[in-house]
């Protein structure tokens, strides 16, 4: 069912200078001075590409889109980038650190190309809705550069690990590149060019679905542009990293939801409230909520209710295949606290953040008014939820660490 393909990608050279310095975070993680910093890396940083700088003198023949494809040209002529000489696929292993816990992991995957398909045809999956605005921008940038700089994070089910025991015959030699990022997770890369071997990674990926983990808003993209193209050969492609589902280097990290602006609110009237619908626990201590989570509650949802006056645990039985972040939204954040979807949209009235010490923070410096604290979702549930047709809402899964941008890339024109 997965088609996969080698390819021959551009990489930076050595005349670009240390990796550290050129590669970034995915485009939709990179903040404004995360931008900054890494403009001041390199003058080669791929964040000039893929999330360039607006100017004020911007127009429709000049922008940062136009900018984009001029650098990239330049790099490929001035040979700040060289093609691969011979196709391949590169097996990608990421070490890190869990965050809160301090748990040292694996995550063994590998990048190649994937057939762009549509949901339809039942190969590829999503767990989550997308939004116009990014796909509208990064159609921009796909349109002007004619290259993918990024790859679609791609879960596949194989659990008797086949074909992670192939990578880590690739990954015995030495790697082509190896960088901590900022965020000390130390990443990898090896060429995997041998024909034989080619052909059986492509052979053990044939019988699998695929599920985007991260790169919605991409994945989409590509499926736009590849019918908008049909005279582009290599638009029907797009750079992925595909990583086993079953691989105990897989972490899913719980996105907790902070609520802030909203009139009237009354932590005690919000607990009378969602008494009606769940049955509510004081804790006192964080220590305590990690302890109520890690007991067993098959089929219940168990959501952590933090403000400046105390911690509570609320509890509700959930359907099948309905996730912690669904009963959120639609129990507490709609029914308890009226915050509509479109207000969920628009980030009016919720932040996302990573960590309880973020949530925490946000309550000190009175930055929010009160926090919702999640589970991270096991990837069995995200799977079922995905296979069985179903949709999860924005911000309920957080893949760590990401994959890094510009590792590869790959112009769909050559």
């Amino acid at each position: 069912m997965a088609r996969i393909f080698p390819f021959q990608p551009y990489r930076y050279t050595a005349r670009a200078g240390a990796i550290e310095t050129l590669a970034t975070q995915p485009y939709d993680k990179i903040s404004h001075a995360m931008r900054e910093r890494y403009l001041a890396l390199s003058p080669f940083n791929l964040v000039r590409i893929i999330l360039g700088k607006p100017e004020p003198s911007d127009n429709e023949t000049s922008n940062v889109y136009t900018r984009a494809a001029a650098l990239l040209g330049e790099w490929i002529e001035t040979g700040i980038l060289a093609r691969d000489p011979e196709p391949g696929f590169y097996a990608y292993f990421q070490e890190f650190d869990v965050p809160d816990s301090g748990e040292r992991l694996l995550r063994k995957g590998f990048i190649g190309l994937g057939a762009v398909e549509d949901y339809s045809a039942g190969v590829v999956h999503r767990h989550e809705q997308t939004l116009t605005g990014p796909k509208k921008d990064r159609m921009e940038l796909l349109r002007s550069t004619r290259a993918q700089c990024e790859q679609i994070f791609m879960l596949y089910p194989d659990p008797e690990c086949a074909l992670d025991a192939l990578l880590d015959e690739a990954a015995a030699g030495e790697p082509l590149l190896s960088l901590t990022d900022e965020y000390g997770a130390v990443h990898s890369l090896w060429r995997i060019a041998e024909p034989e071997r080619i052909r059986a990674m492509q052979e053990l990926m044939a019988p699998h679905k695929l599920l985007i983990a991260d790169g919605h808003h991409r994945y989409e993209t590509a499926l736009a542009f590849r019918d908008a193209h049909p005279e582009l050969a290599g638009a029907g492609k797009v750079p992925m990293t595909f990583v086993n589902m079953h691989s105990p280097g897989l972490k899913i990290l719980p996105t907790h939801r902070v609520v802030h602006s909203l009139d009237g609110f009354d932590p005690g009237e919000c607990l009378r409230k969602a008494g009606s619908a769940f049955a509510v626990r004081n804790l006192d201590s964080m220590e305590a909520l990690r302890n109520a989570w890690a007991e067993p509650h098959r089929g219940m949802s168990r959501i952590g209710f933090l403000h400046a006056g105390g911690l509570h645990l609320l509890e509700a039985r959930r359907e099948a295949r309905e996730p912690d972040v669904t009963v959120l939204h639609t129990r507490l954040l709609g029914g308890v606290l009226g915050i509509t979807p479109e207000a969920v949209r628009e980030q009016r009235n919720i932040r996302y953040v990573r960590g309880i010490e973020a949530a925490l923070e946000d309550l000190r410096h009175g930055q929010a008014q009160a926090a919702f604290l999640l589970e991270a979702p096991a990837v069995g549930e995200v799977a079922a939820i995905s296979f069985g047709g179903g949709v999860m809402p924005q911000k309920s899964t957080d893949f760590y660490p990401k994959l890094l941008s510009g590792l590869t890339i790959y112009k769909l024109d050559e």
